[in-house]
């Protein structure tokens, strides 16, 4: 049993221990952010189970999932829990794992290139900077609905680091940005809003906190996107290099990079 992370879109940066273990699955349960070229890796007789989740929309409820993982695990098949991005950053792979050690099953965990870092770096902003950002925070901006308030100290971190890096927060932005001016950040701070990151769909808007709301509503926004709101984001029109560059480009498979490859190196 594995729990896999397959990267934040781009086929390309799922991990090598990664794609090994998904050619070897019998069983492949995966989420919505799954770039879906990566299914044709698994074997053709591979049992493949969506179990995606939108906000508000569950297509398997999270205790499901667990009980699904488990059953076929106990039937000996080699199972491949492949999640968006890293498991263990907002993607409940904490929770899968501890449900599976509950039940006694011998699980490992390969860790994917979280779209924390990976898609402000398609958008062309690196998180940290020297002279601009020498700290950054991961948060998320959606939160279990059943906790009373939020988790997330926003007083604190509206001055405590450089760079903040917002995930699922676009429905939530209107009251992130209020929290953040409200606790002594610039109106002038930039902001980056990257929908669909490291995809040939990967689109971005910018502005401040003083407009970015305003900015989002007008590019009709929706999920998922990556909020980056600090100085780094003025780096973006000097470094910017996915955006159509990529946008012409077909999507391939895992086999046919790896060939390609093979083929420059031998």
């Amino acid at each position: 049993m594995a729990l896999v992370g397959a990267g934040p879109g781009d086929p390309g940066l799922l991990t090598v221990r990664g794609l090994e273990l998904l050619r070897r699955a019998e069983v492949v349960v995966y989420d919505r952010l799954v770039n879906p070229i990566l299914l044709d890796e698994a074997p053709p007789e591979a049992l493949r189970v969506f179990a995606g989740k939108l906000a508000g929309s569950h297509y398997l409820p999270q205790a499901e999932i667990h009980a699904l993982l488990i059953a076929h695990a106990r039937r000996g098949r080699r199972v491949v829990r492949l999640k968006g991005g890293d498991p263990f950053v907002f993607g409940r792979g904490g929770e899968e794992a501890a449900a599976l050690a509950a039940a006694g099953i011998p699980f490992e965990v390969v860790p994917g290139v979280s779209s924390a870092i990976a898609v402000p770096a398609y958008a062309g902003i690196p998180v940290t900077h020297r002279g601009l950002s020498s700290s950054f925070a991961v948060v998320t901006g959606h939160e279990d609905a059943s906790k009373d308030g939020s988790a997330v100290d926003w007083a604190r971190l509206a001055s405590a680091v450089d760079t903040l890096v917002v995930l699922m927060g676009v429905r939530a932005l209107p009251a992130i940005v209020a929290s953040l001016l409200a606790h002594g950040r610039s109106p002038d701070t930039p902001v980056a809003l990257i929908r669909w990151g490291t995809t040939a769909e990967q689109e971005t808007v910018t502005g401040v906190l003083a407009d970015i709301v305003a900015r989002a509503r007008a590019a009709g926004l929706e999920p998922p996107v990556v909020a980056v709101i600090g100085e780094v984001v003025r780096l973006r029109d000097r470094l910017r290099w996915f955006e159509g560059a990529s946008a012409d480009l077909p999507p391939v498979s895992m086999r046919e990079l790896l060939e390609r490859e093979a083929g420059v190196l031998g």
